[in-house]
Formats: structure tokens, sequence, C-alpha cells
């Protein structure tokens, strides 16, 4: 299975108020995706699953990717 590049744009419950999001990550599918987000707020941040707001999740070629860590992994 080949690995695309998503970004990813929500809110997430961050004390009283809602904080936007925008990340770029690679995975094989737009599960794969919701799940990465969950996660990596749960843990960073101790946000549980009902505090975030995916809104937007779309596929981008590389050369849209702005992350240089996804571009240089999707380069090698």
């Amino acid at each position: 299975m080949k690995t695309k590049i998503f970004k990813v744009q929500g809110k997430f419950m961050m004390g009283r108020g809602l904080k936007h999001f925008t990340k770029e990550l690679k995975a094989v599918s737009e599960d794969d995706i919701r799940e990465k987000i969950y996660s990596e707020f749960g843990s960073k941040h101790r946000i549980g699953r009902s505090k975030i707001f995916i809104e937007d999740i779309k596929e981008i070629s590389l050369d849209e990717a702005q992350d240089p860590i996804i571009k240089a992994l999707s380069n090698g």
C-alpha cells in the first residue's frame, strides 16, 4: 500500500475555547489519518476524542506540502 499526504484542518477544545489546527500527515487512508490525529492530540495535549473536531481532510501532492519533515520523508 502506498502512503499519501493529507492536509487536516479542524478545531479542538483547549480550556474553554476552541483552537484551530492544520496538520500535514502521511497515511494510507483517511481513516488512518483520523486515528493519528486523535492519538496525537490525546497523547500530547490530553484531549479526549469528543473534544477534537476534524473539519476537512484532503489529499495533497508533494508540491503542495509545507511541512519540511513530510517533504523529506516523501523524497527518500
